[in-house]
């Protein structure tokens, strides 16, 4: 396998050892969990429970690597939010940190924030403070701020917001980028015809030695519609394209960060199989719920 590309796993029942074990079934050799629900955040597993030892031994055995895999925080964290839903997306977060190194897993997905009124400029800055107060030299795992597809007041929209706010954290080794296809699609940037040129105004503003993950999906919405629908790998509601993607996977200046599905669920295996350079992967024609 010449890229590192894997999906969203499950880490249900058996934790680590689950991921690992439905990442090989897809013919994968990276992976991308949630340590904990979505829908409560505050609740979650022990890390003790997640079968480390037996998941690192599997790993091992199929030839993947956990320095490669990733973590996704919850979509509730707002570090830009107000009072006690910023307080608690602060508290969260550093408790994901922690479960992240006890994984051994290098890279923590994280959306940046929404303002909610307060404007761009106050969610940078309350971003930032808030990510002061969390990083240390002392943590293992980096934190990848995600380009987000511009809806709502969401903030970490644009390259230049997302610089703004890596220029004002302190503990700059331990802040990152992760570039979704669809989000990037959806806030403007022609990832179909313009890459290239994309990512030298990414390197230009942020740096591509920042750029550690890639979410690759593909958009139900048109270039610049500010909507945050993800489409299946082939699909005829798909605005960017199947092949687009797939080149984008194979970019030499991507060829070594993991690159992560979260396509609609179903059809992990055939759309990795398809982006490995199978054109003959049965790709649904509709994006699956």
């Amino acid at each position: 396998m010449t890229i590192l590309l894997g999906a969203n796993v499950s880490i249900a029942q058996k934790g680590l050892l689950a991921a690992v074990e439905e990442t090989i079934s897809y013919g994968a050799n990276t992976f991308m969990i949630y340590t904990r629900s979505n829908r409560a955040p505050r609740k979650s597993k022990p890390i003790r429970e997640f079968r480390i030892e037996e998941a690192h031994l599997l790993m091992k055995k199929h030839g993947l690597d956990i320095k490669h895999a990733v973590v996704h925080a919850p979509y509730t964290i707002n570090l830009a939010g107000k009072n006690d839903v910023r307080k608690s997306g602060m508290e969260i977060l550093k408790e994901e940190i922690e479960r992240t190194d006890m994984l051994g897993i290098p890279y923590l997905v994280l959306h940046p924030g929404a303002h909610v009124g307060q404007g761009v400029e106050v969610g940078i800055k309350r971003i930032a403070e808030a990510l002061n107060k969390i990083l240390s030299y002392s943590q293992q795992c980096t934190v990848l701020l995600e380009t987000m597809a511009g809806d709502g007041s969401k903030v970490g929209c644009s390259f230049e917001e997302i610089s703004e706010i890596i220029k004002l954290v302190e503990v700059k080794s331990r802040i990152g980028v992760c570039m979704d296809t669809c989000h990037n699609w959806s806030m403007g940037y022609d990832i179909v015809n313009n890459f290239d040129d994309i990512l030298q105004n990414f390197d230009q503003i942020i740096g591509l030695e920042k750029l550690k993950v890639l979410h690759v999906n593909g958009s139900k919405h048109p270039i610049g519609s500010r909507k945050d629908r993800h489409a299946n790998l082939g699909a005829e509601d798909d605005t960017i394209g199947k092949e687009v993607l797939r080149s984008i996977c194979h970019h030499p200046k991507l060829k070594n960060i993991p690159k992560i599905l979260e396509t609609p669920f179903g059809q992990y295996k055939e759309e990795i199989s398809y982006l490995l350079g199978d054109d003959n992967a049965s790709l649904s024609r509709i994006s699956l719920k």
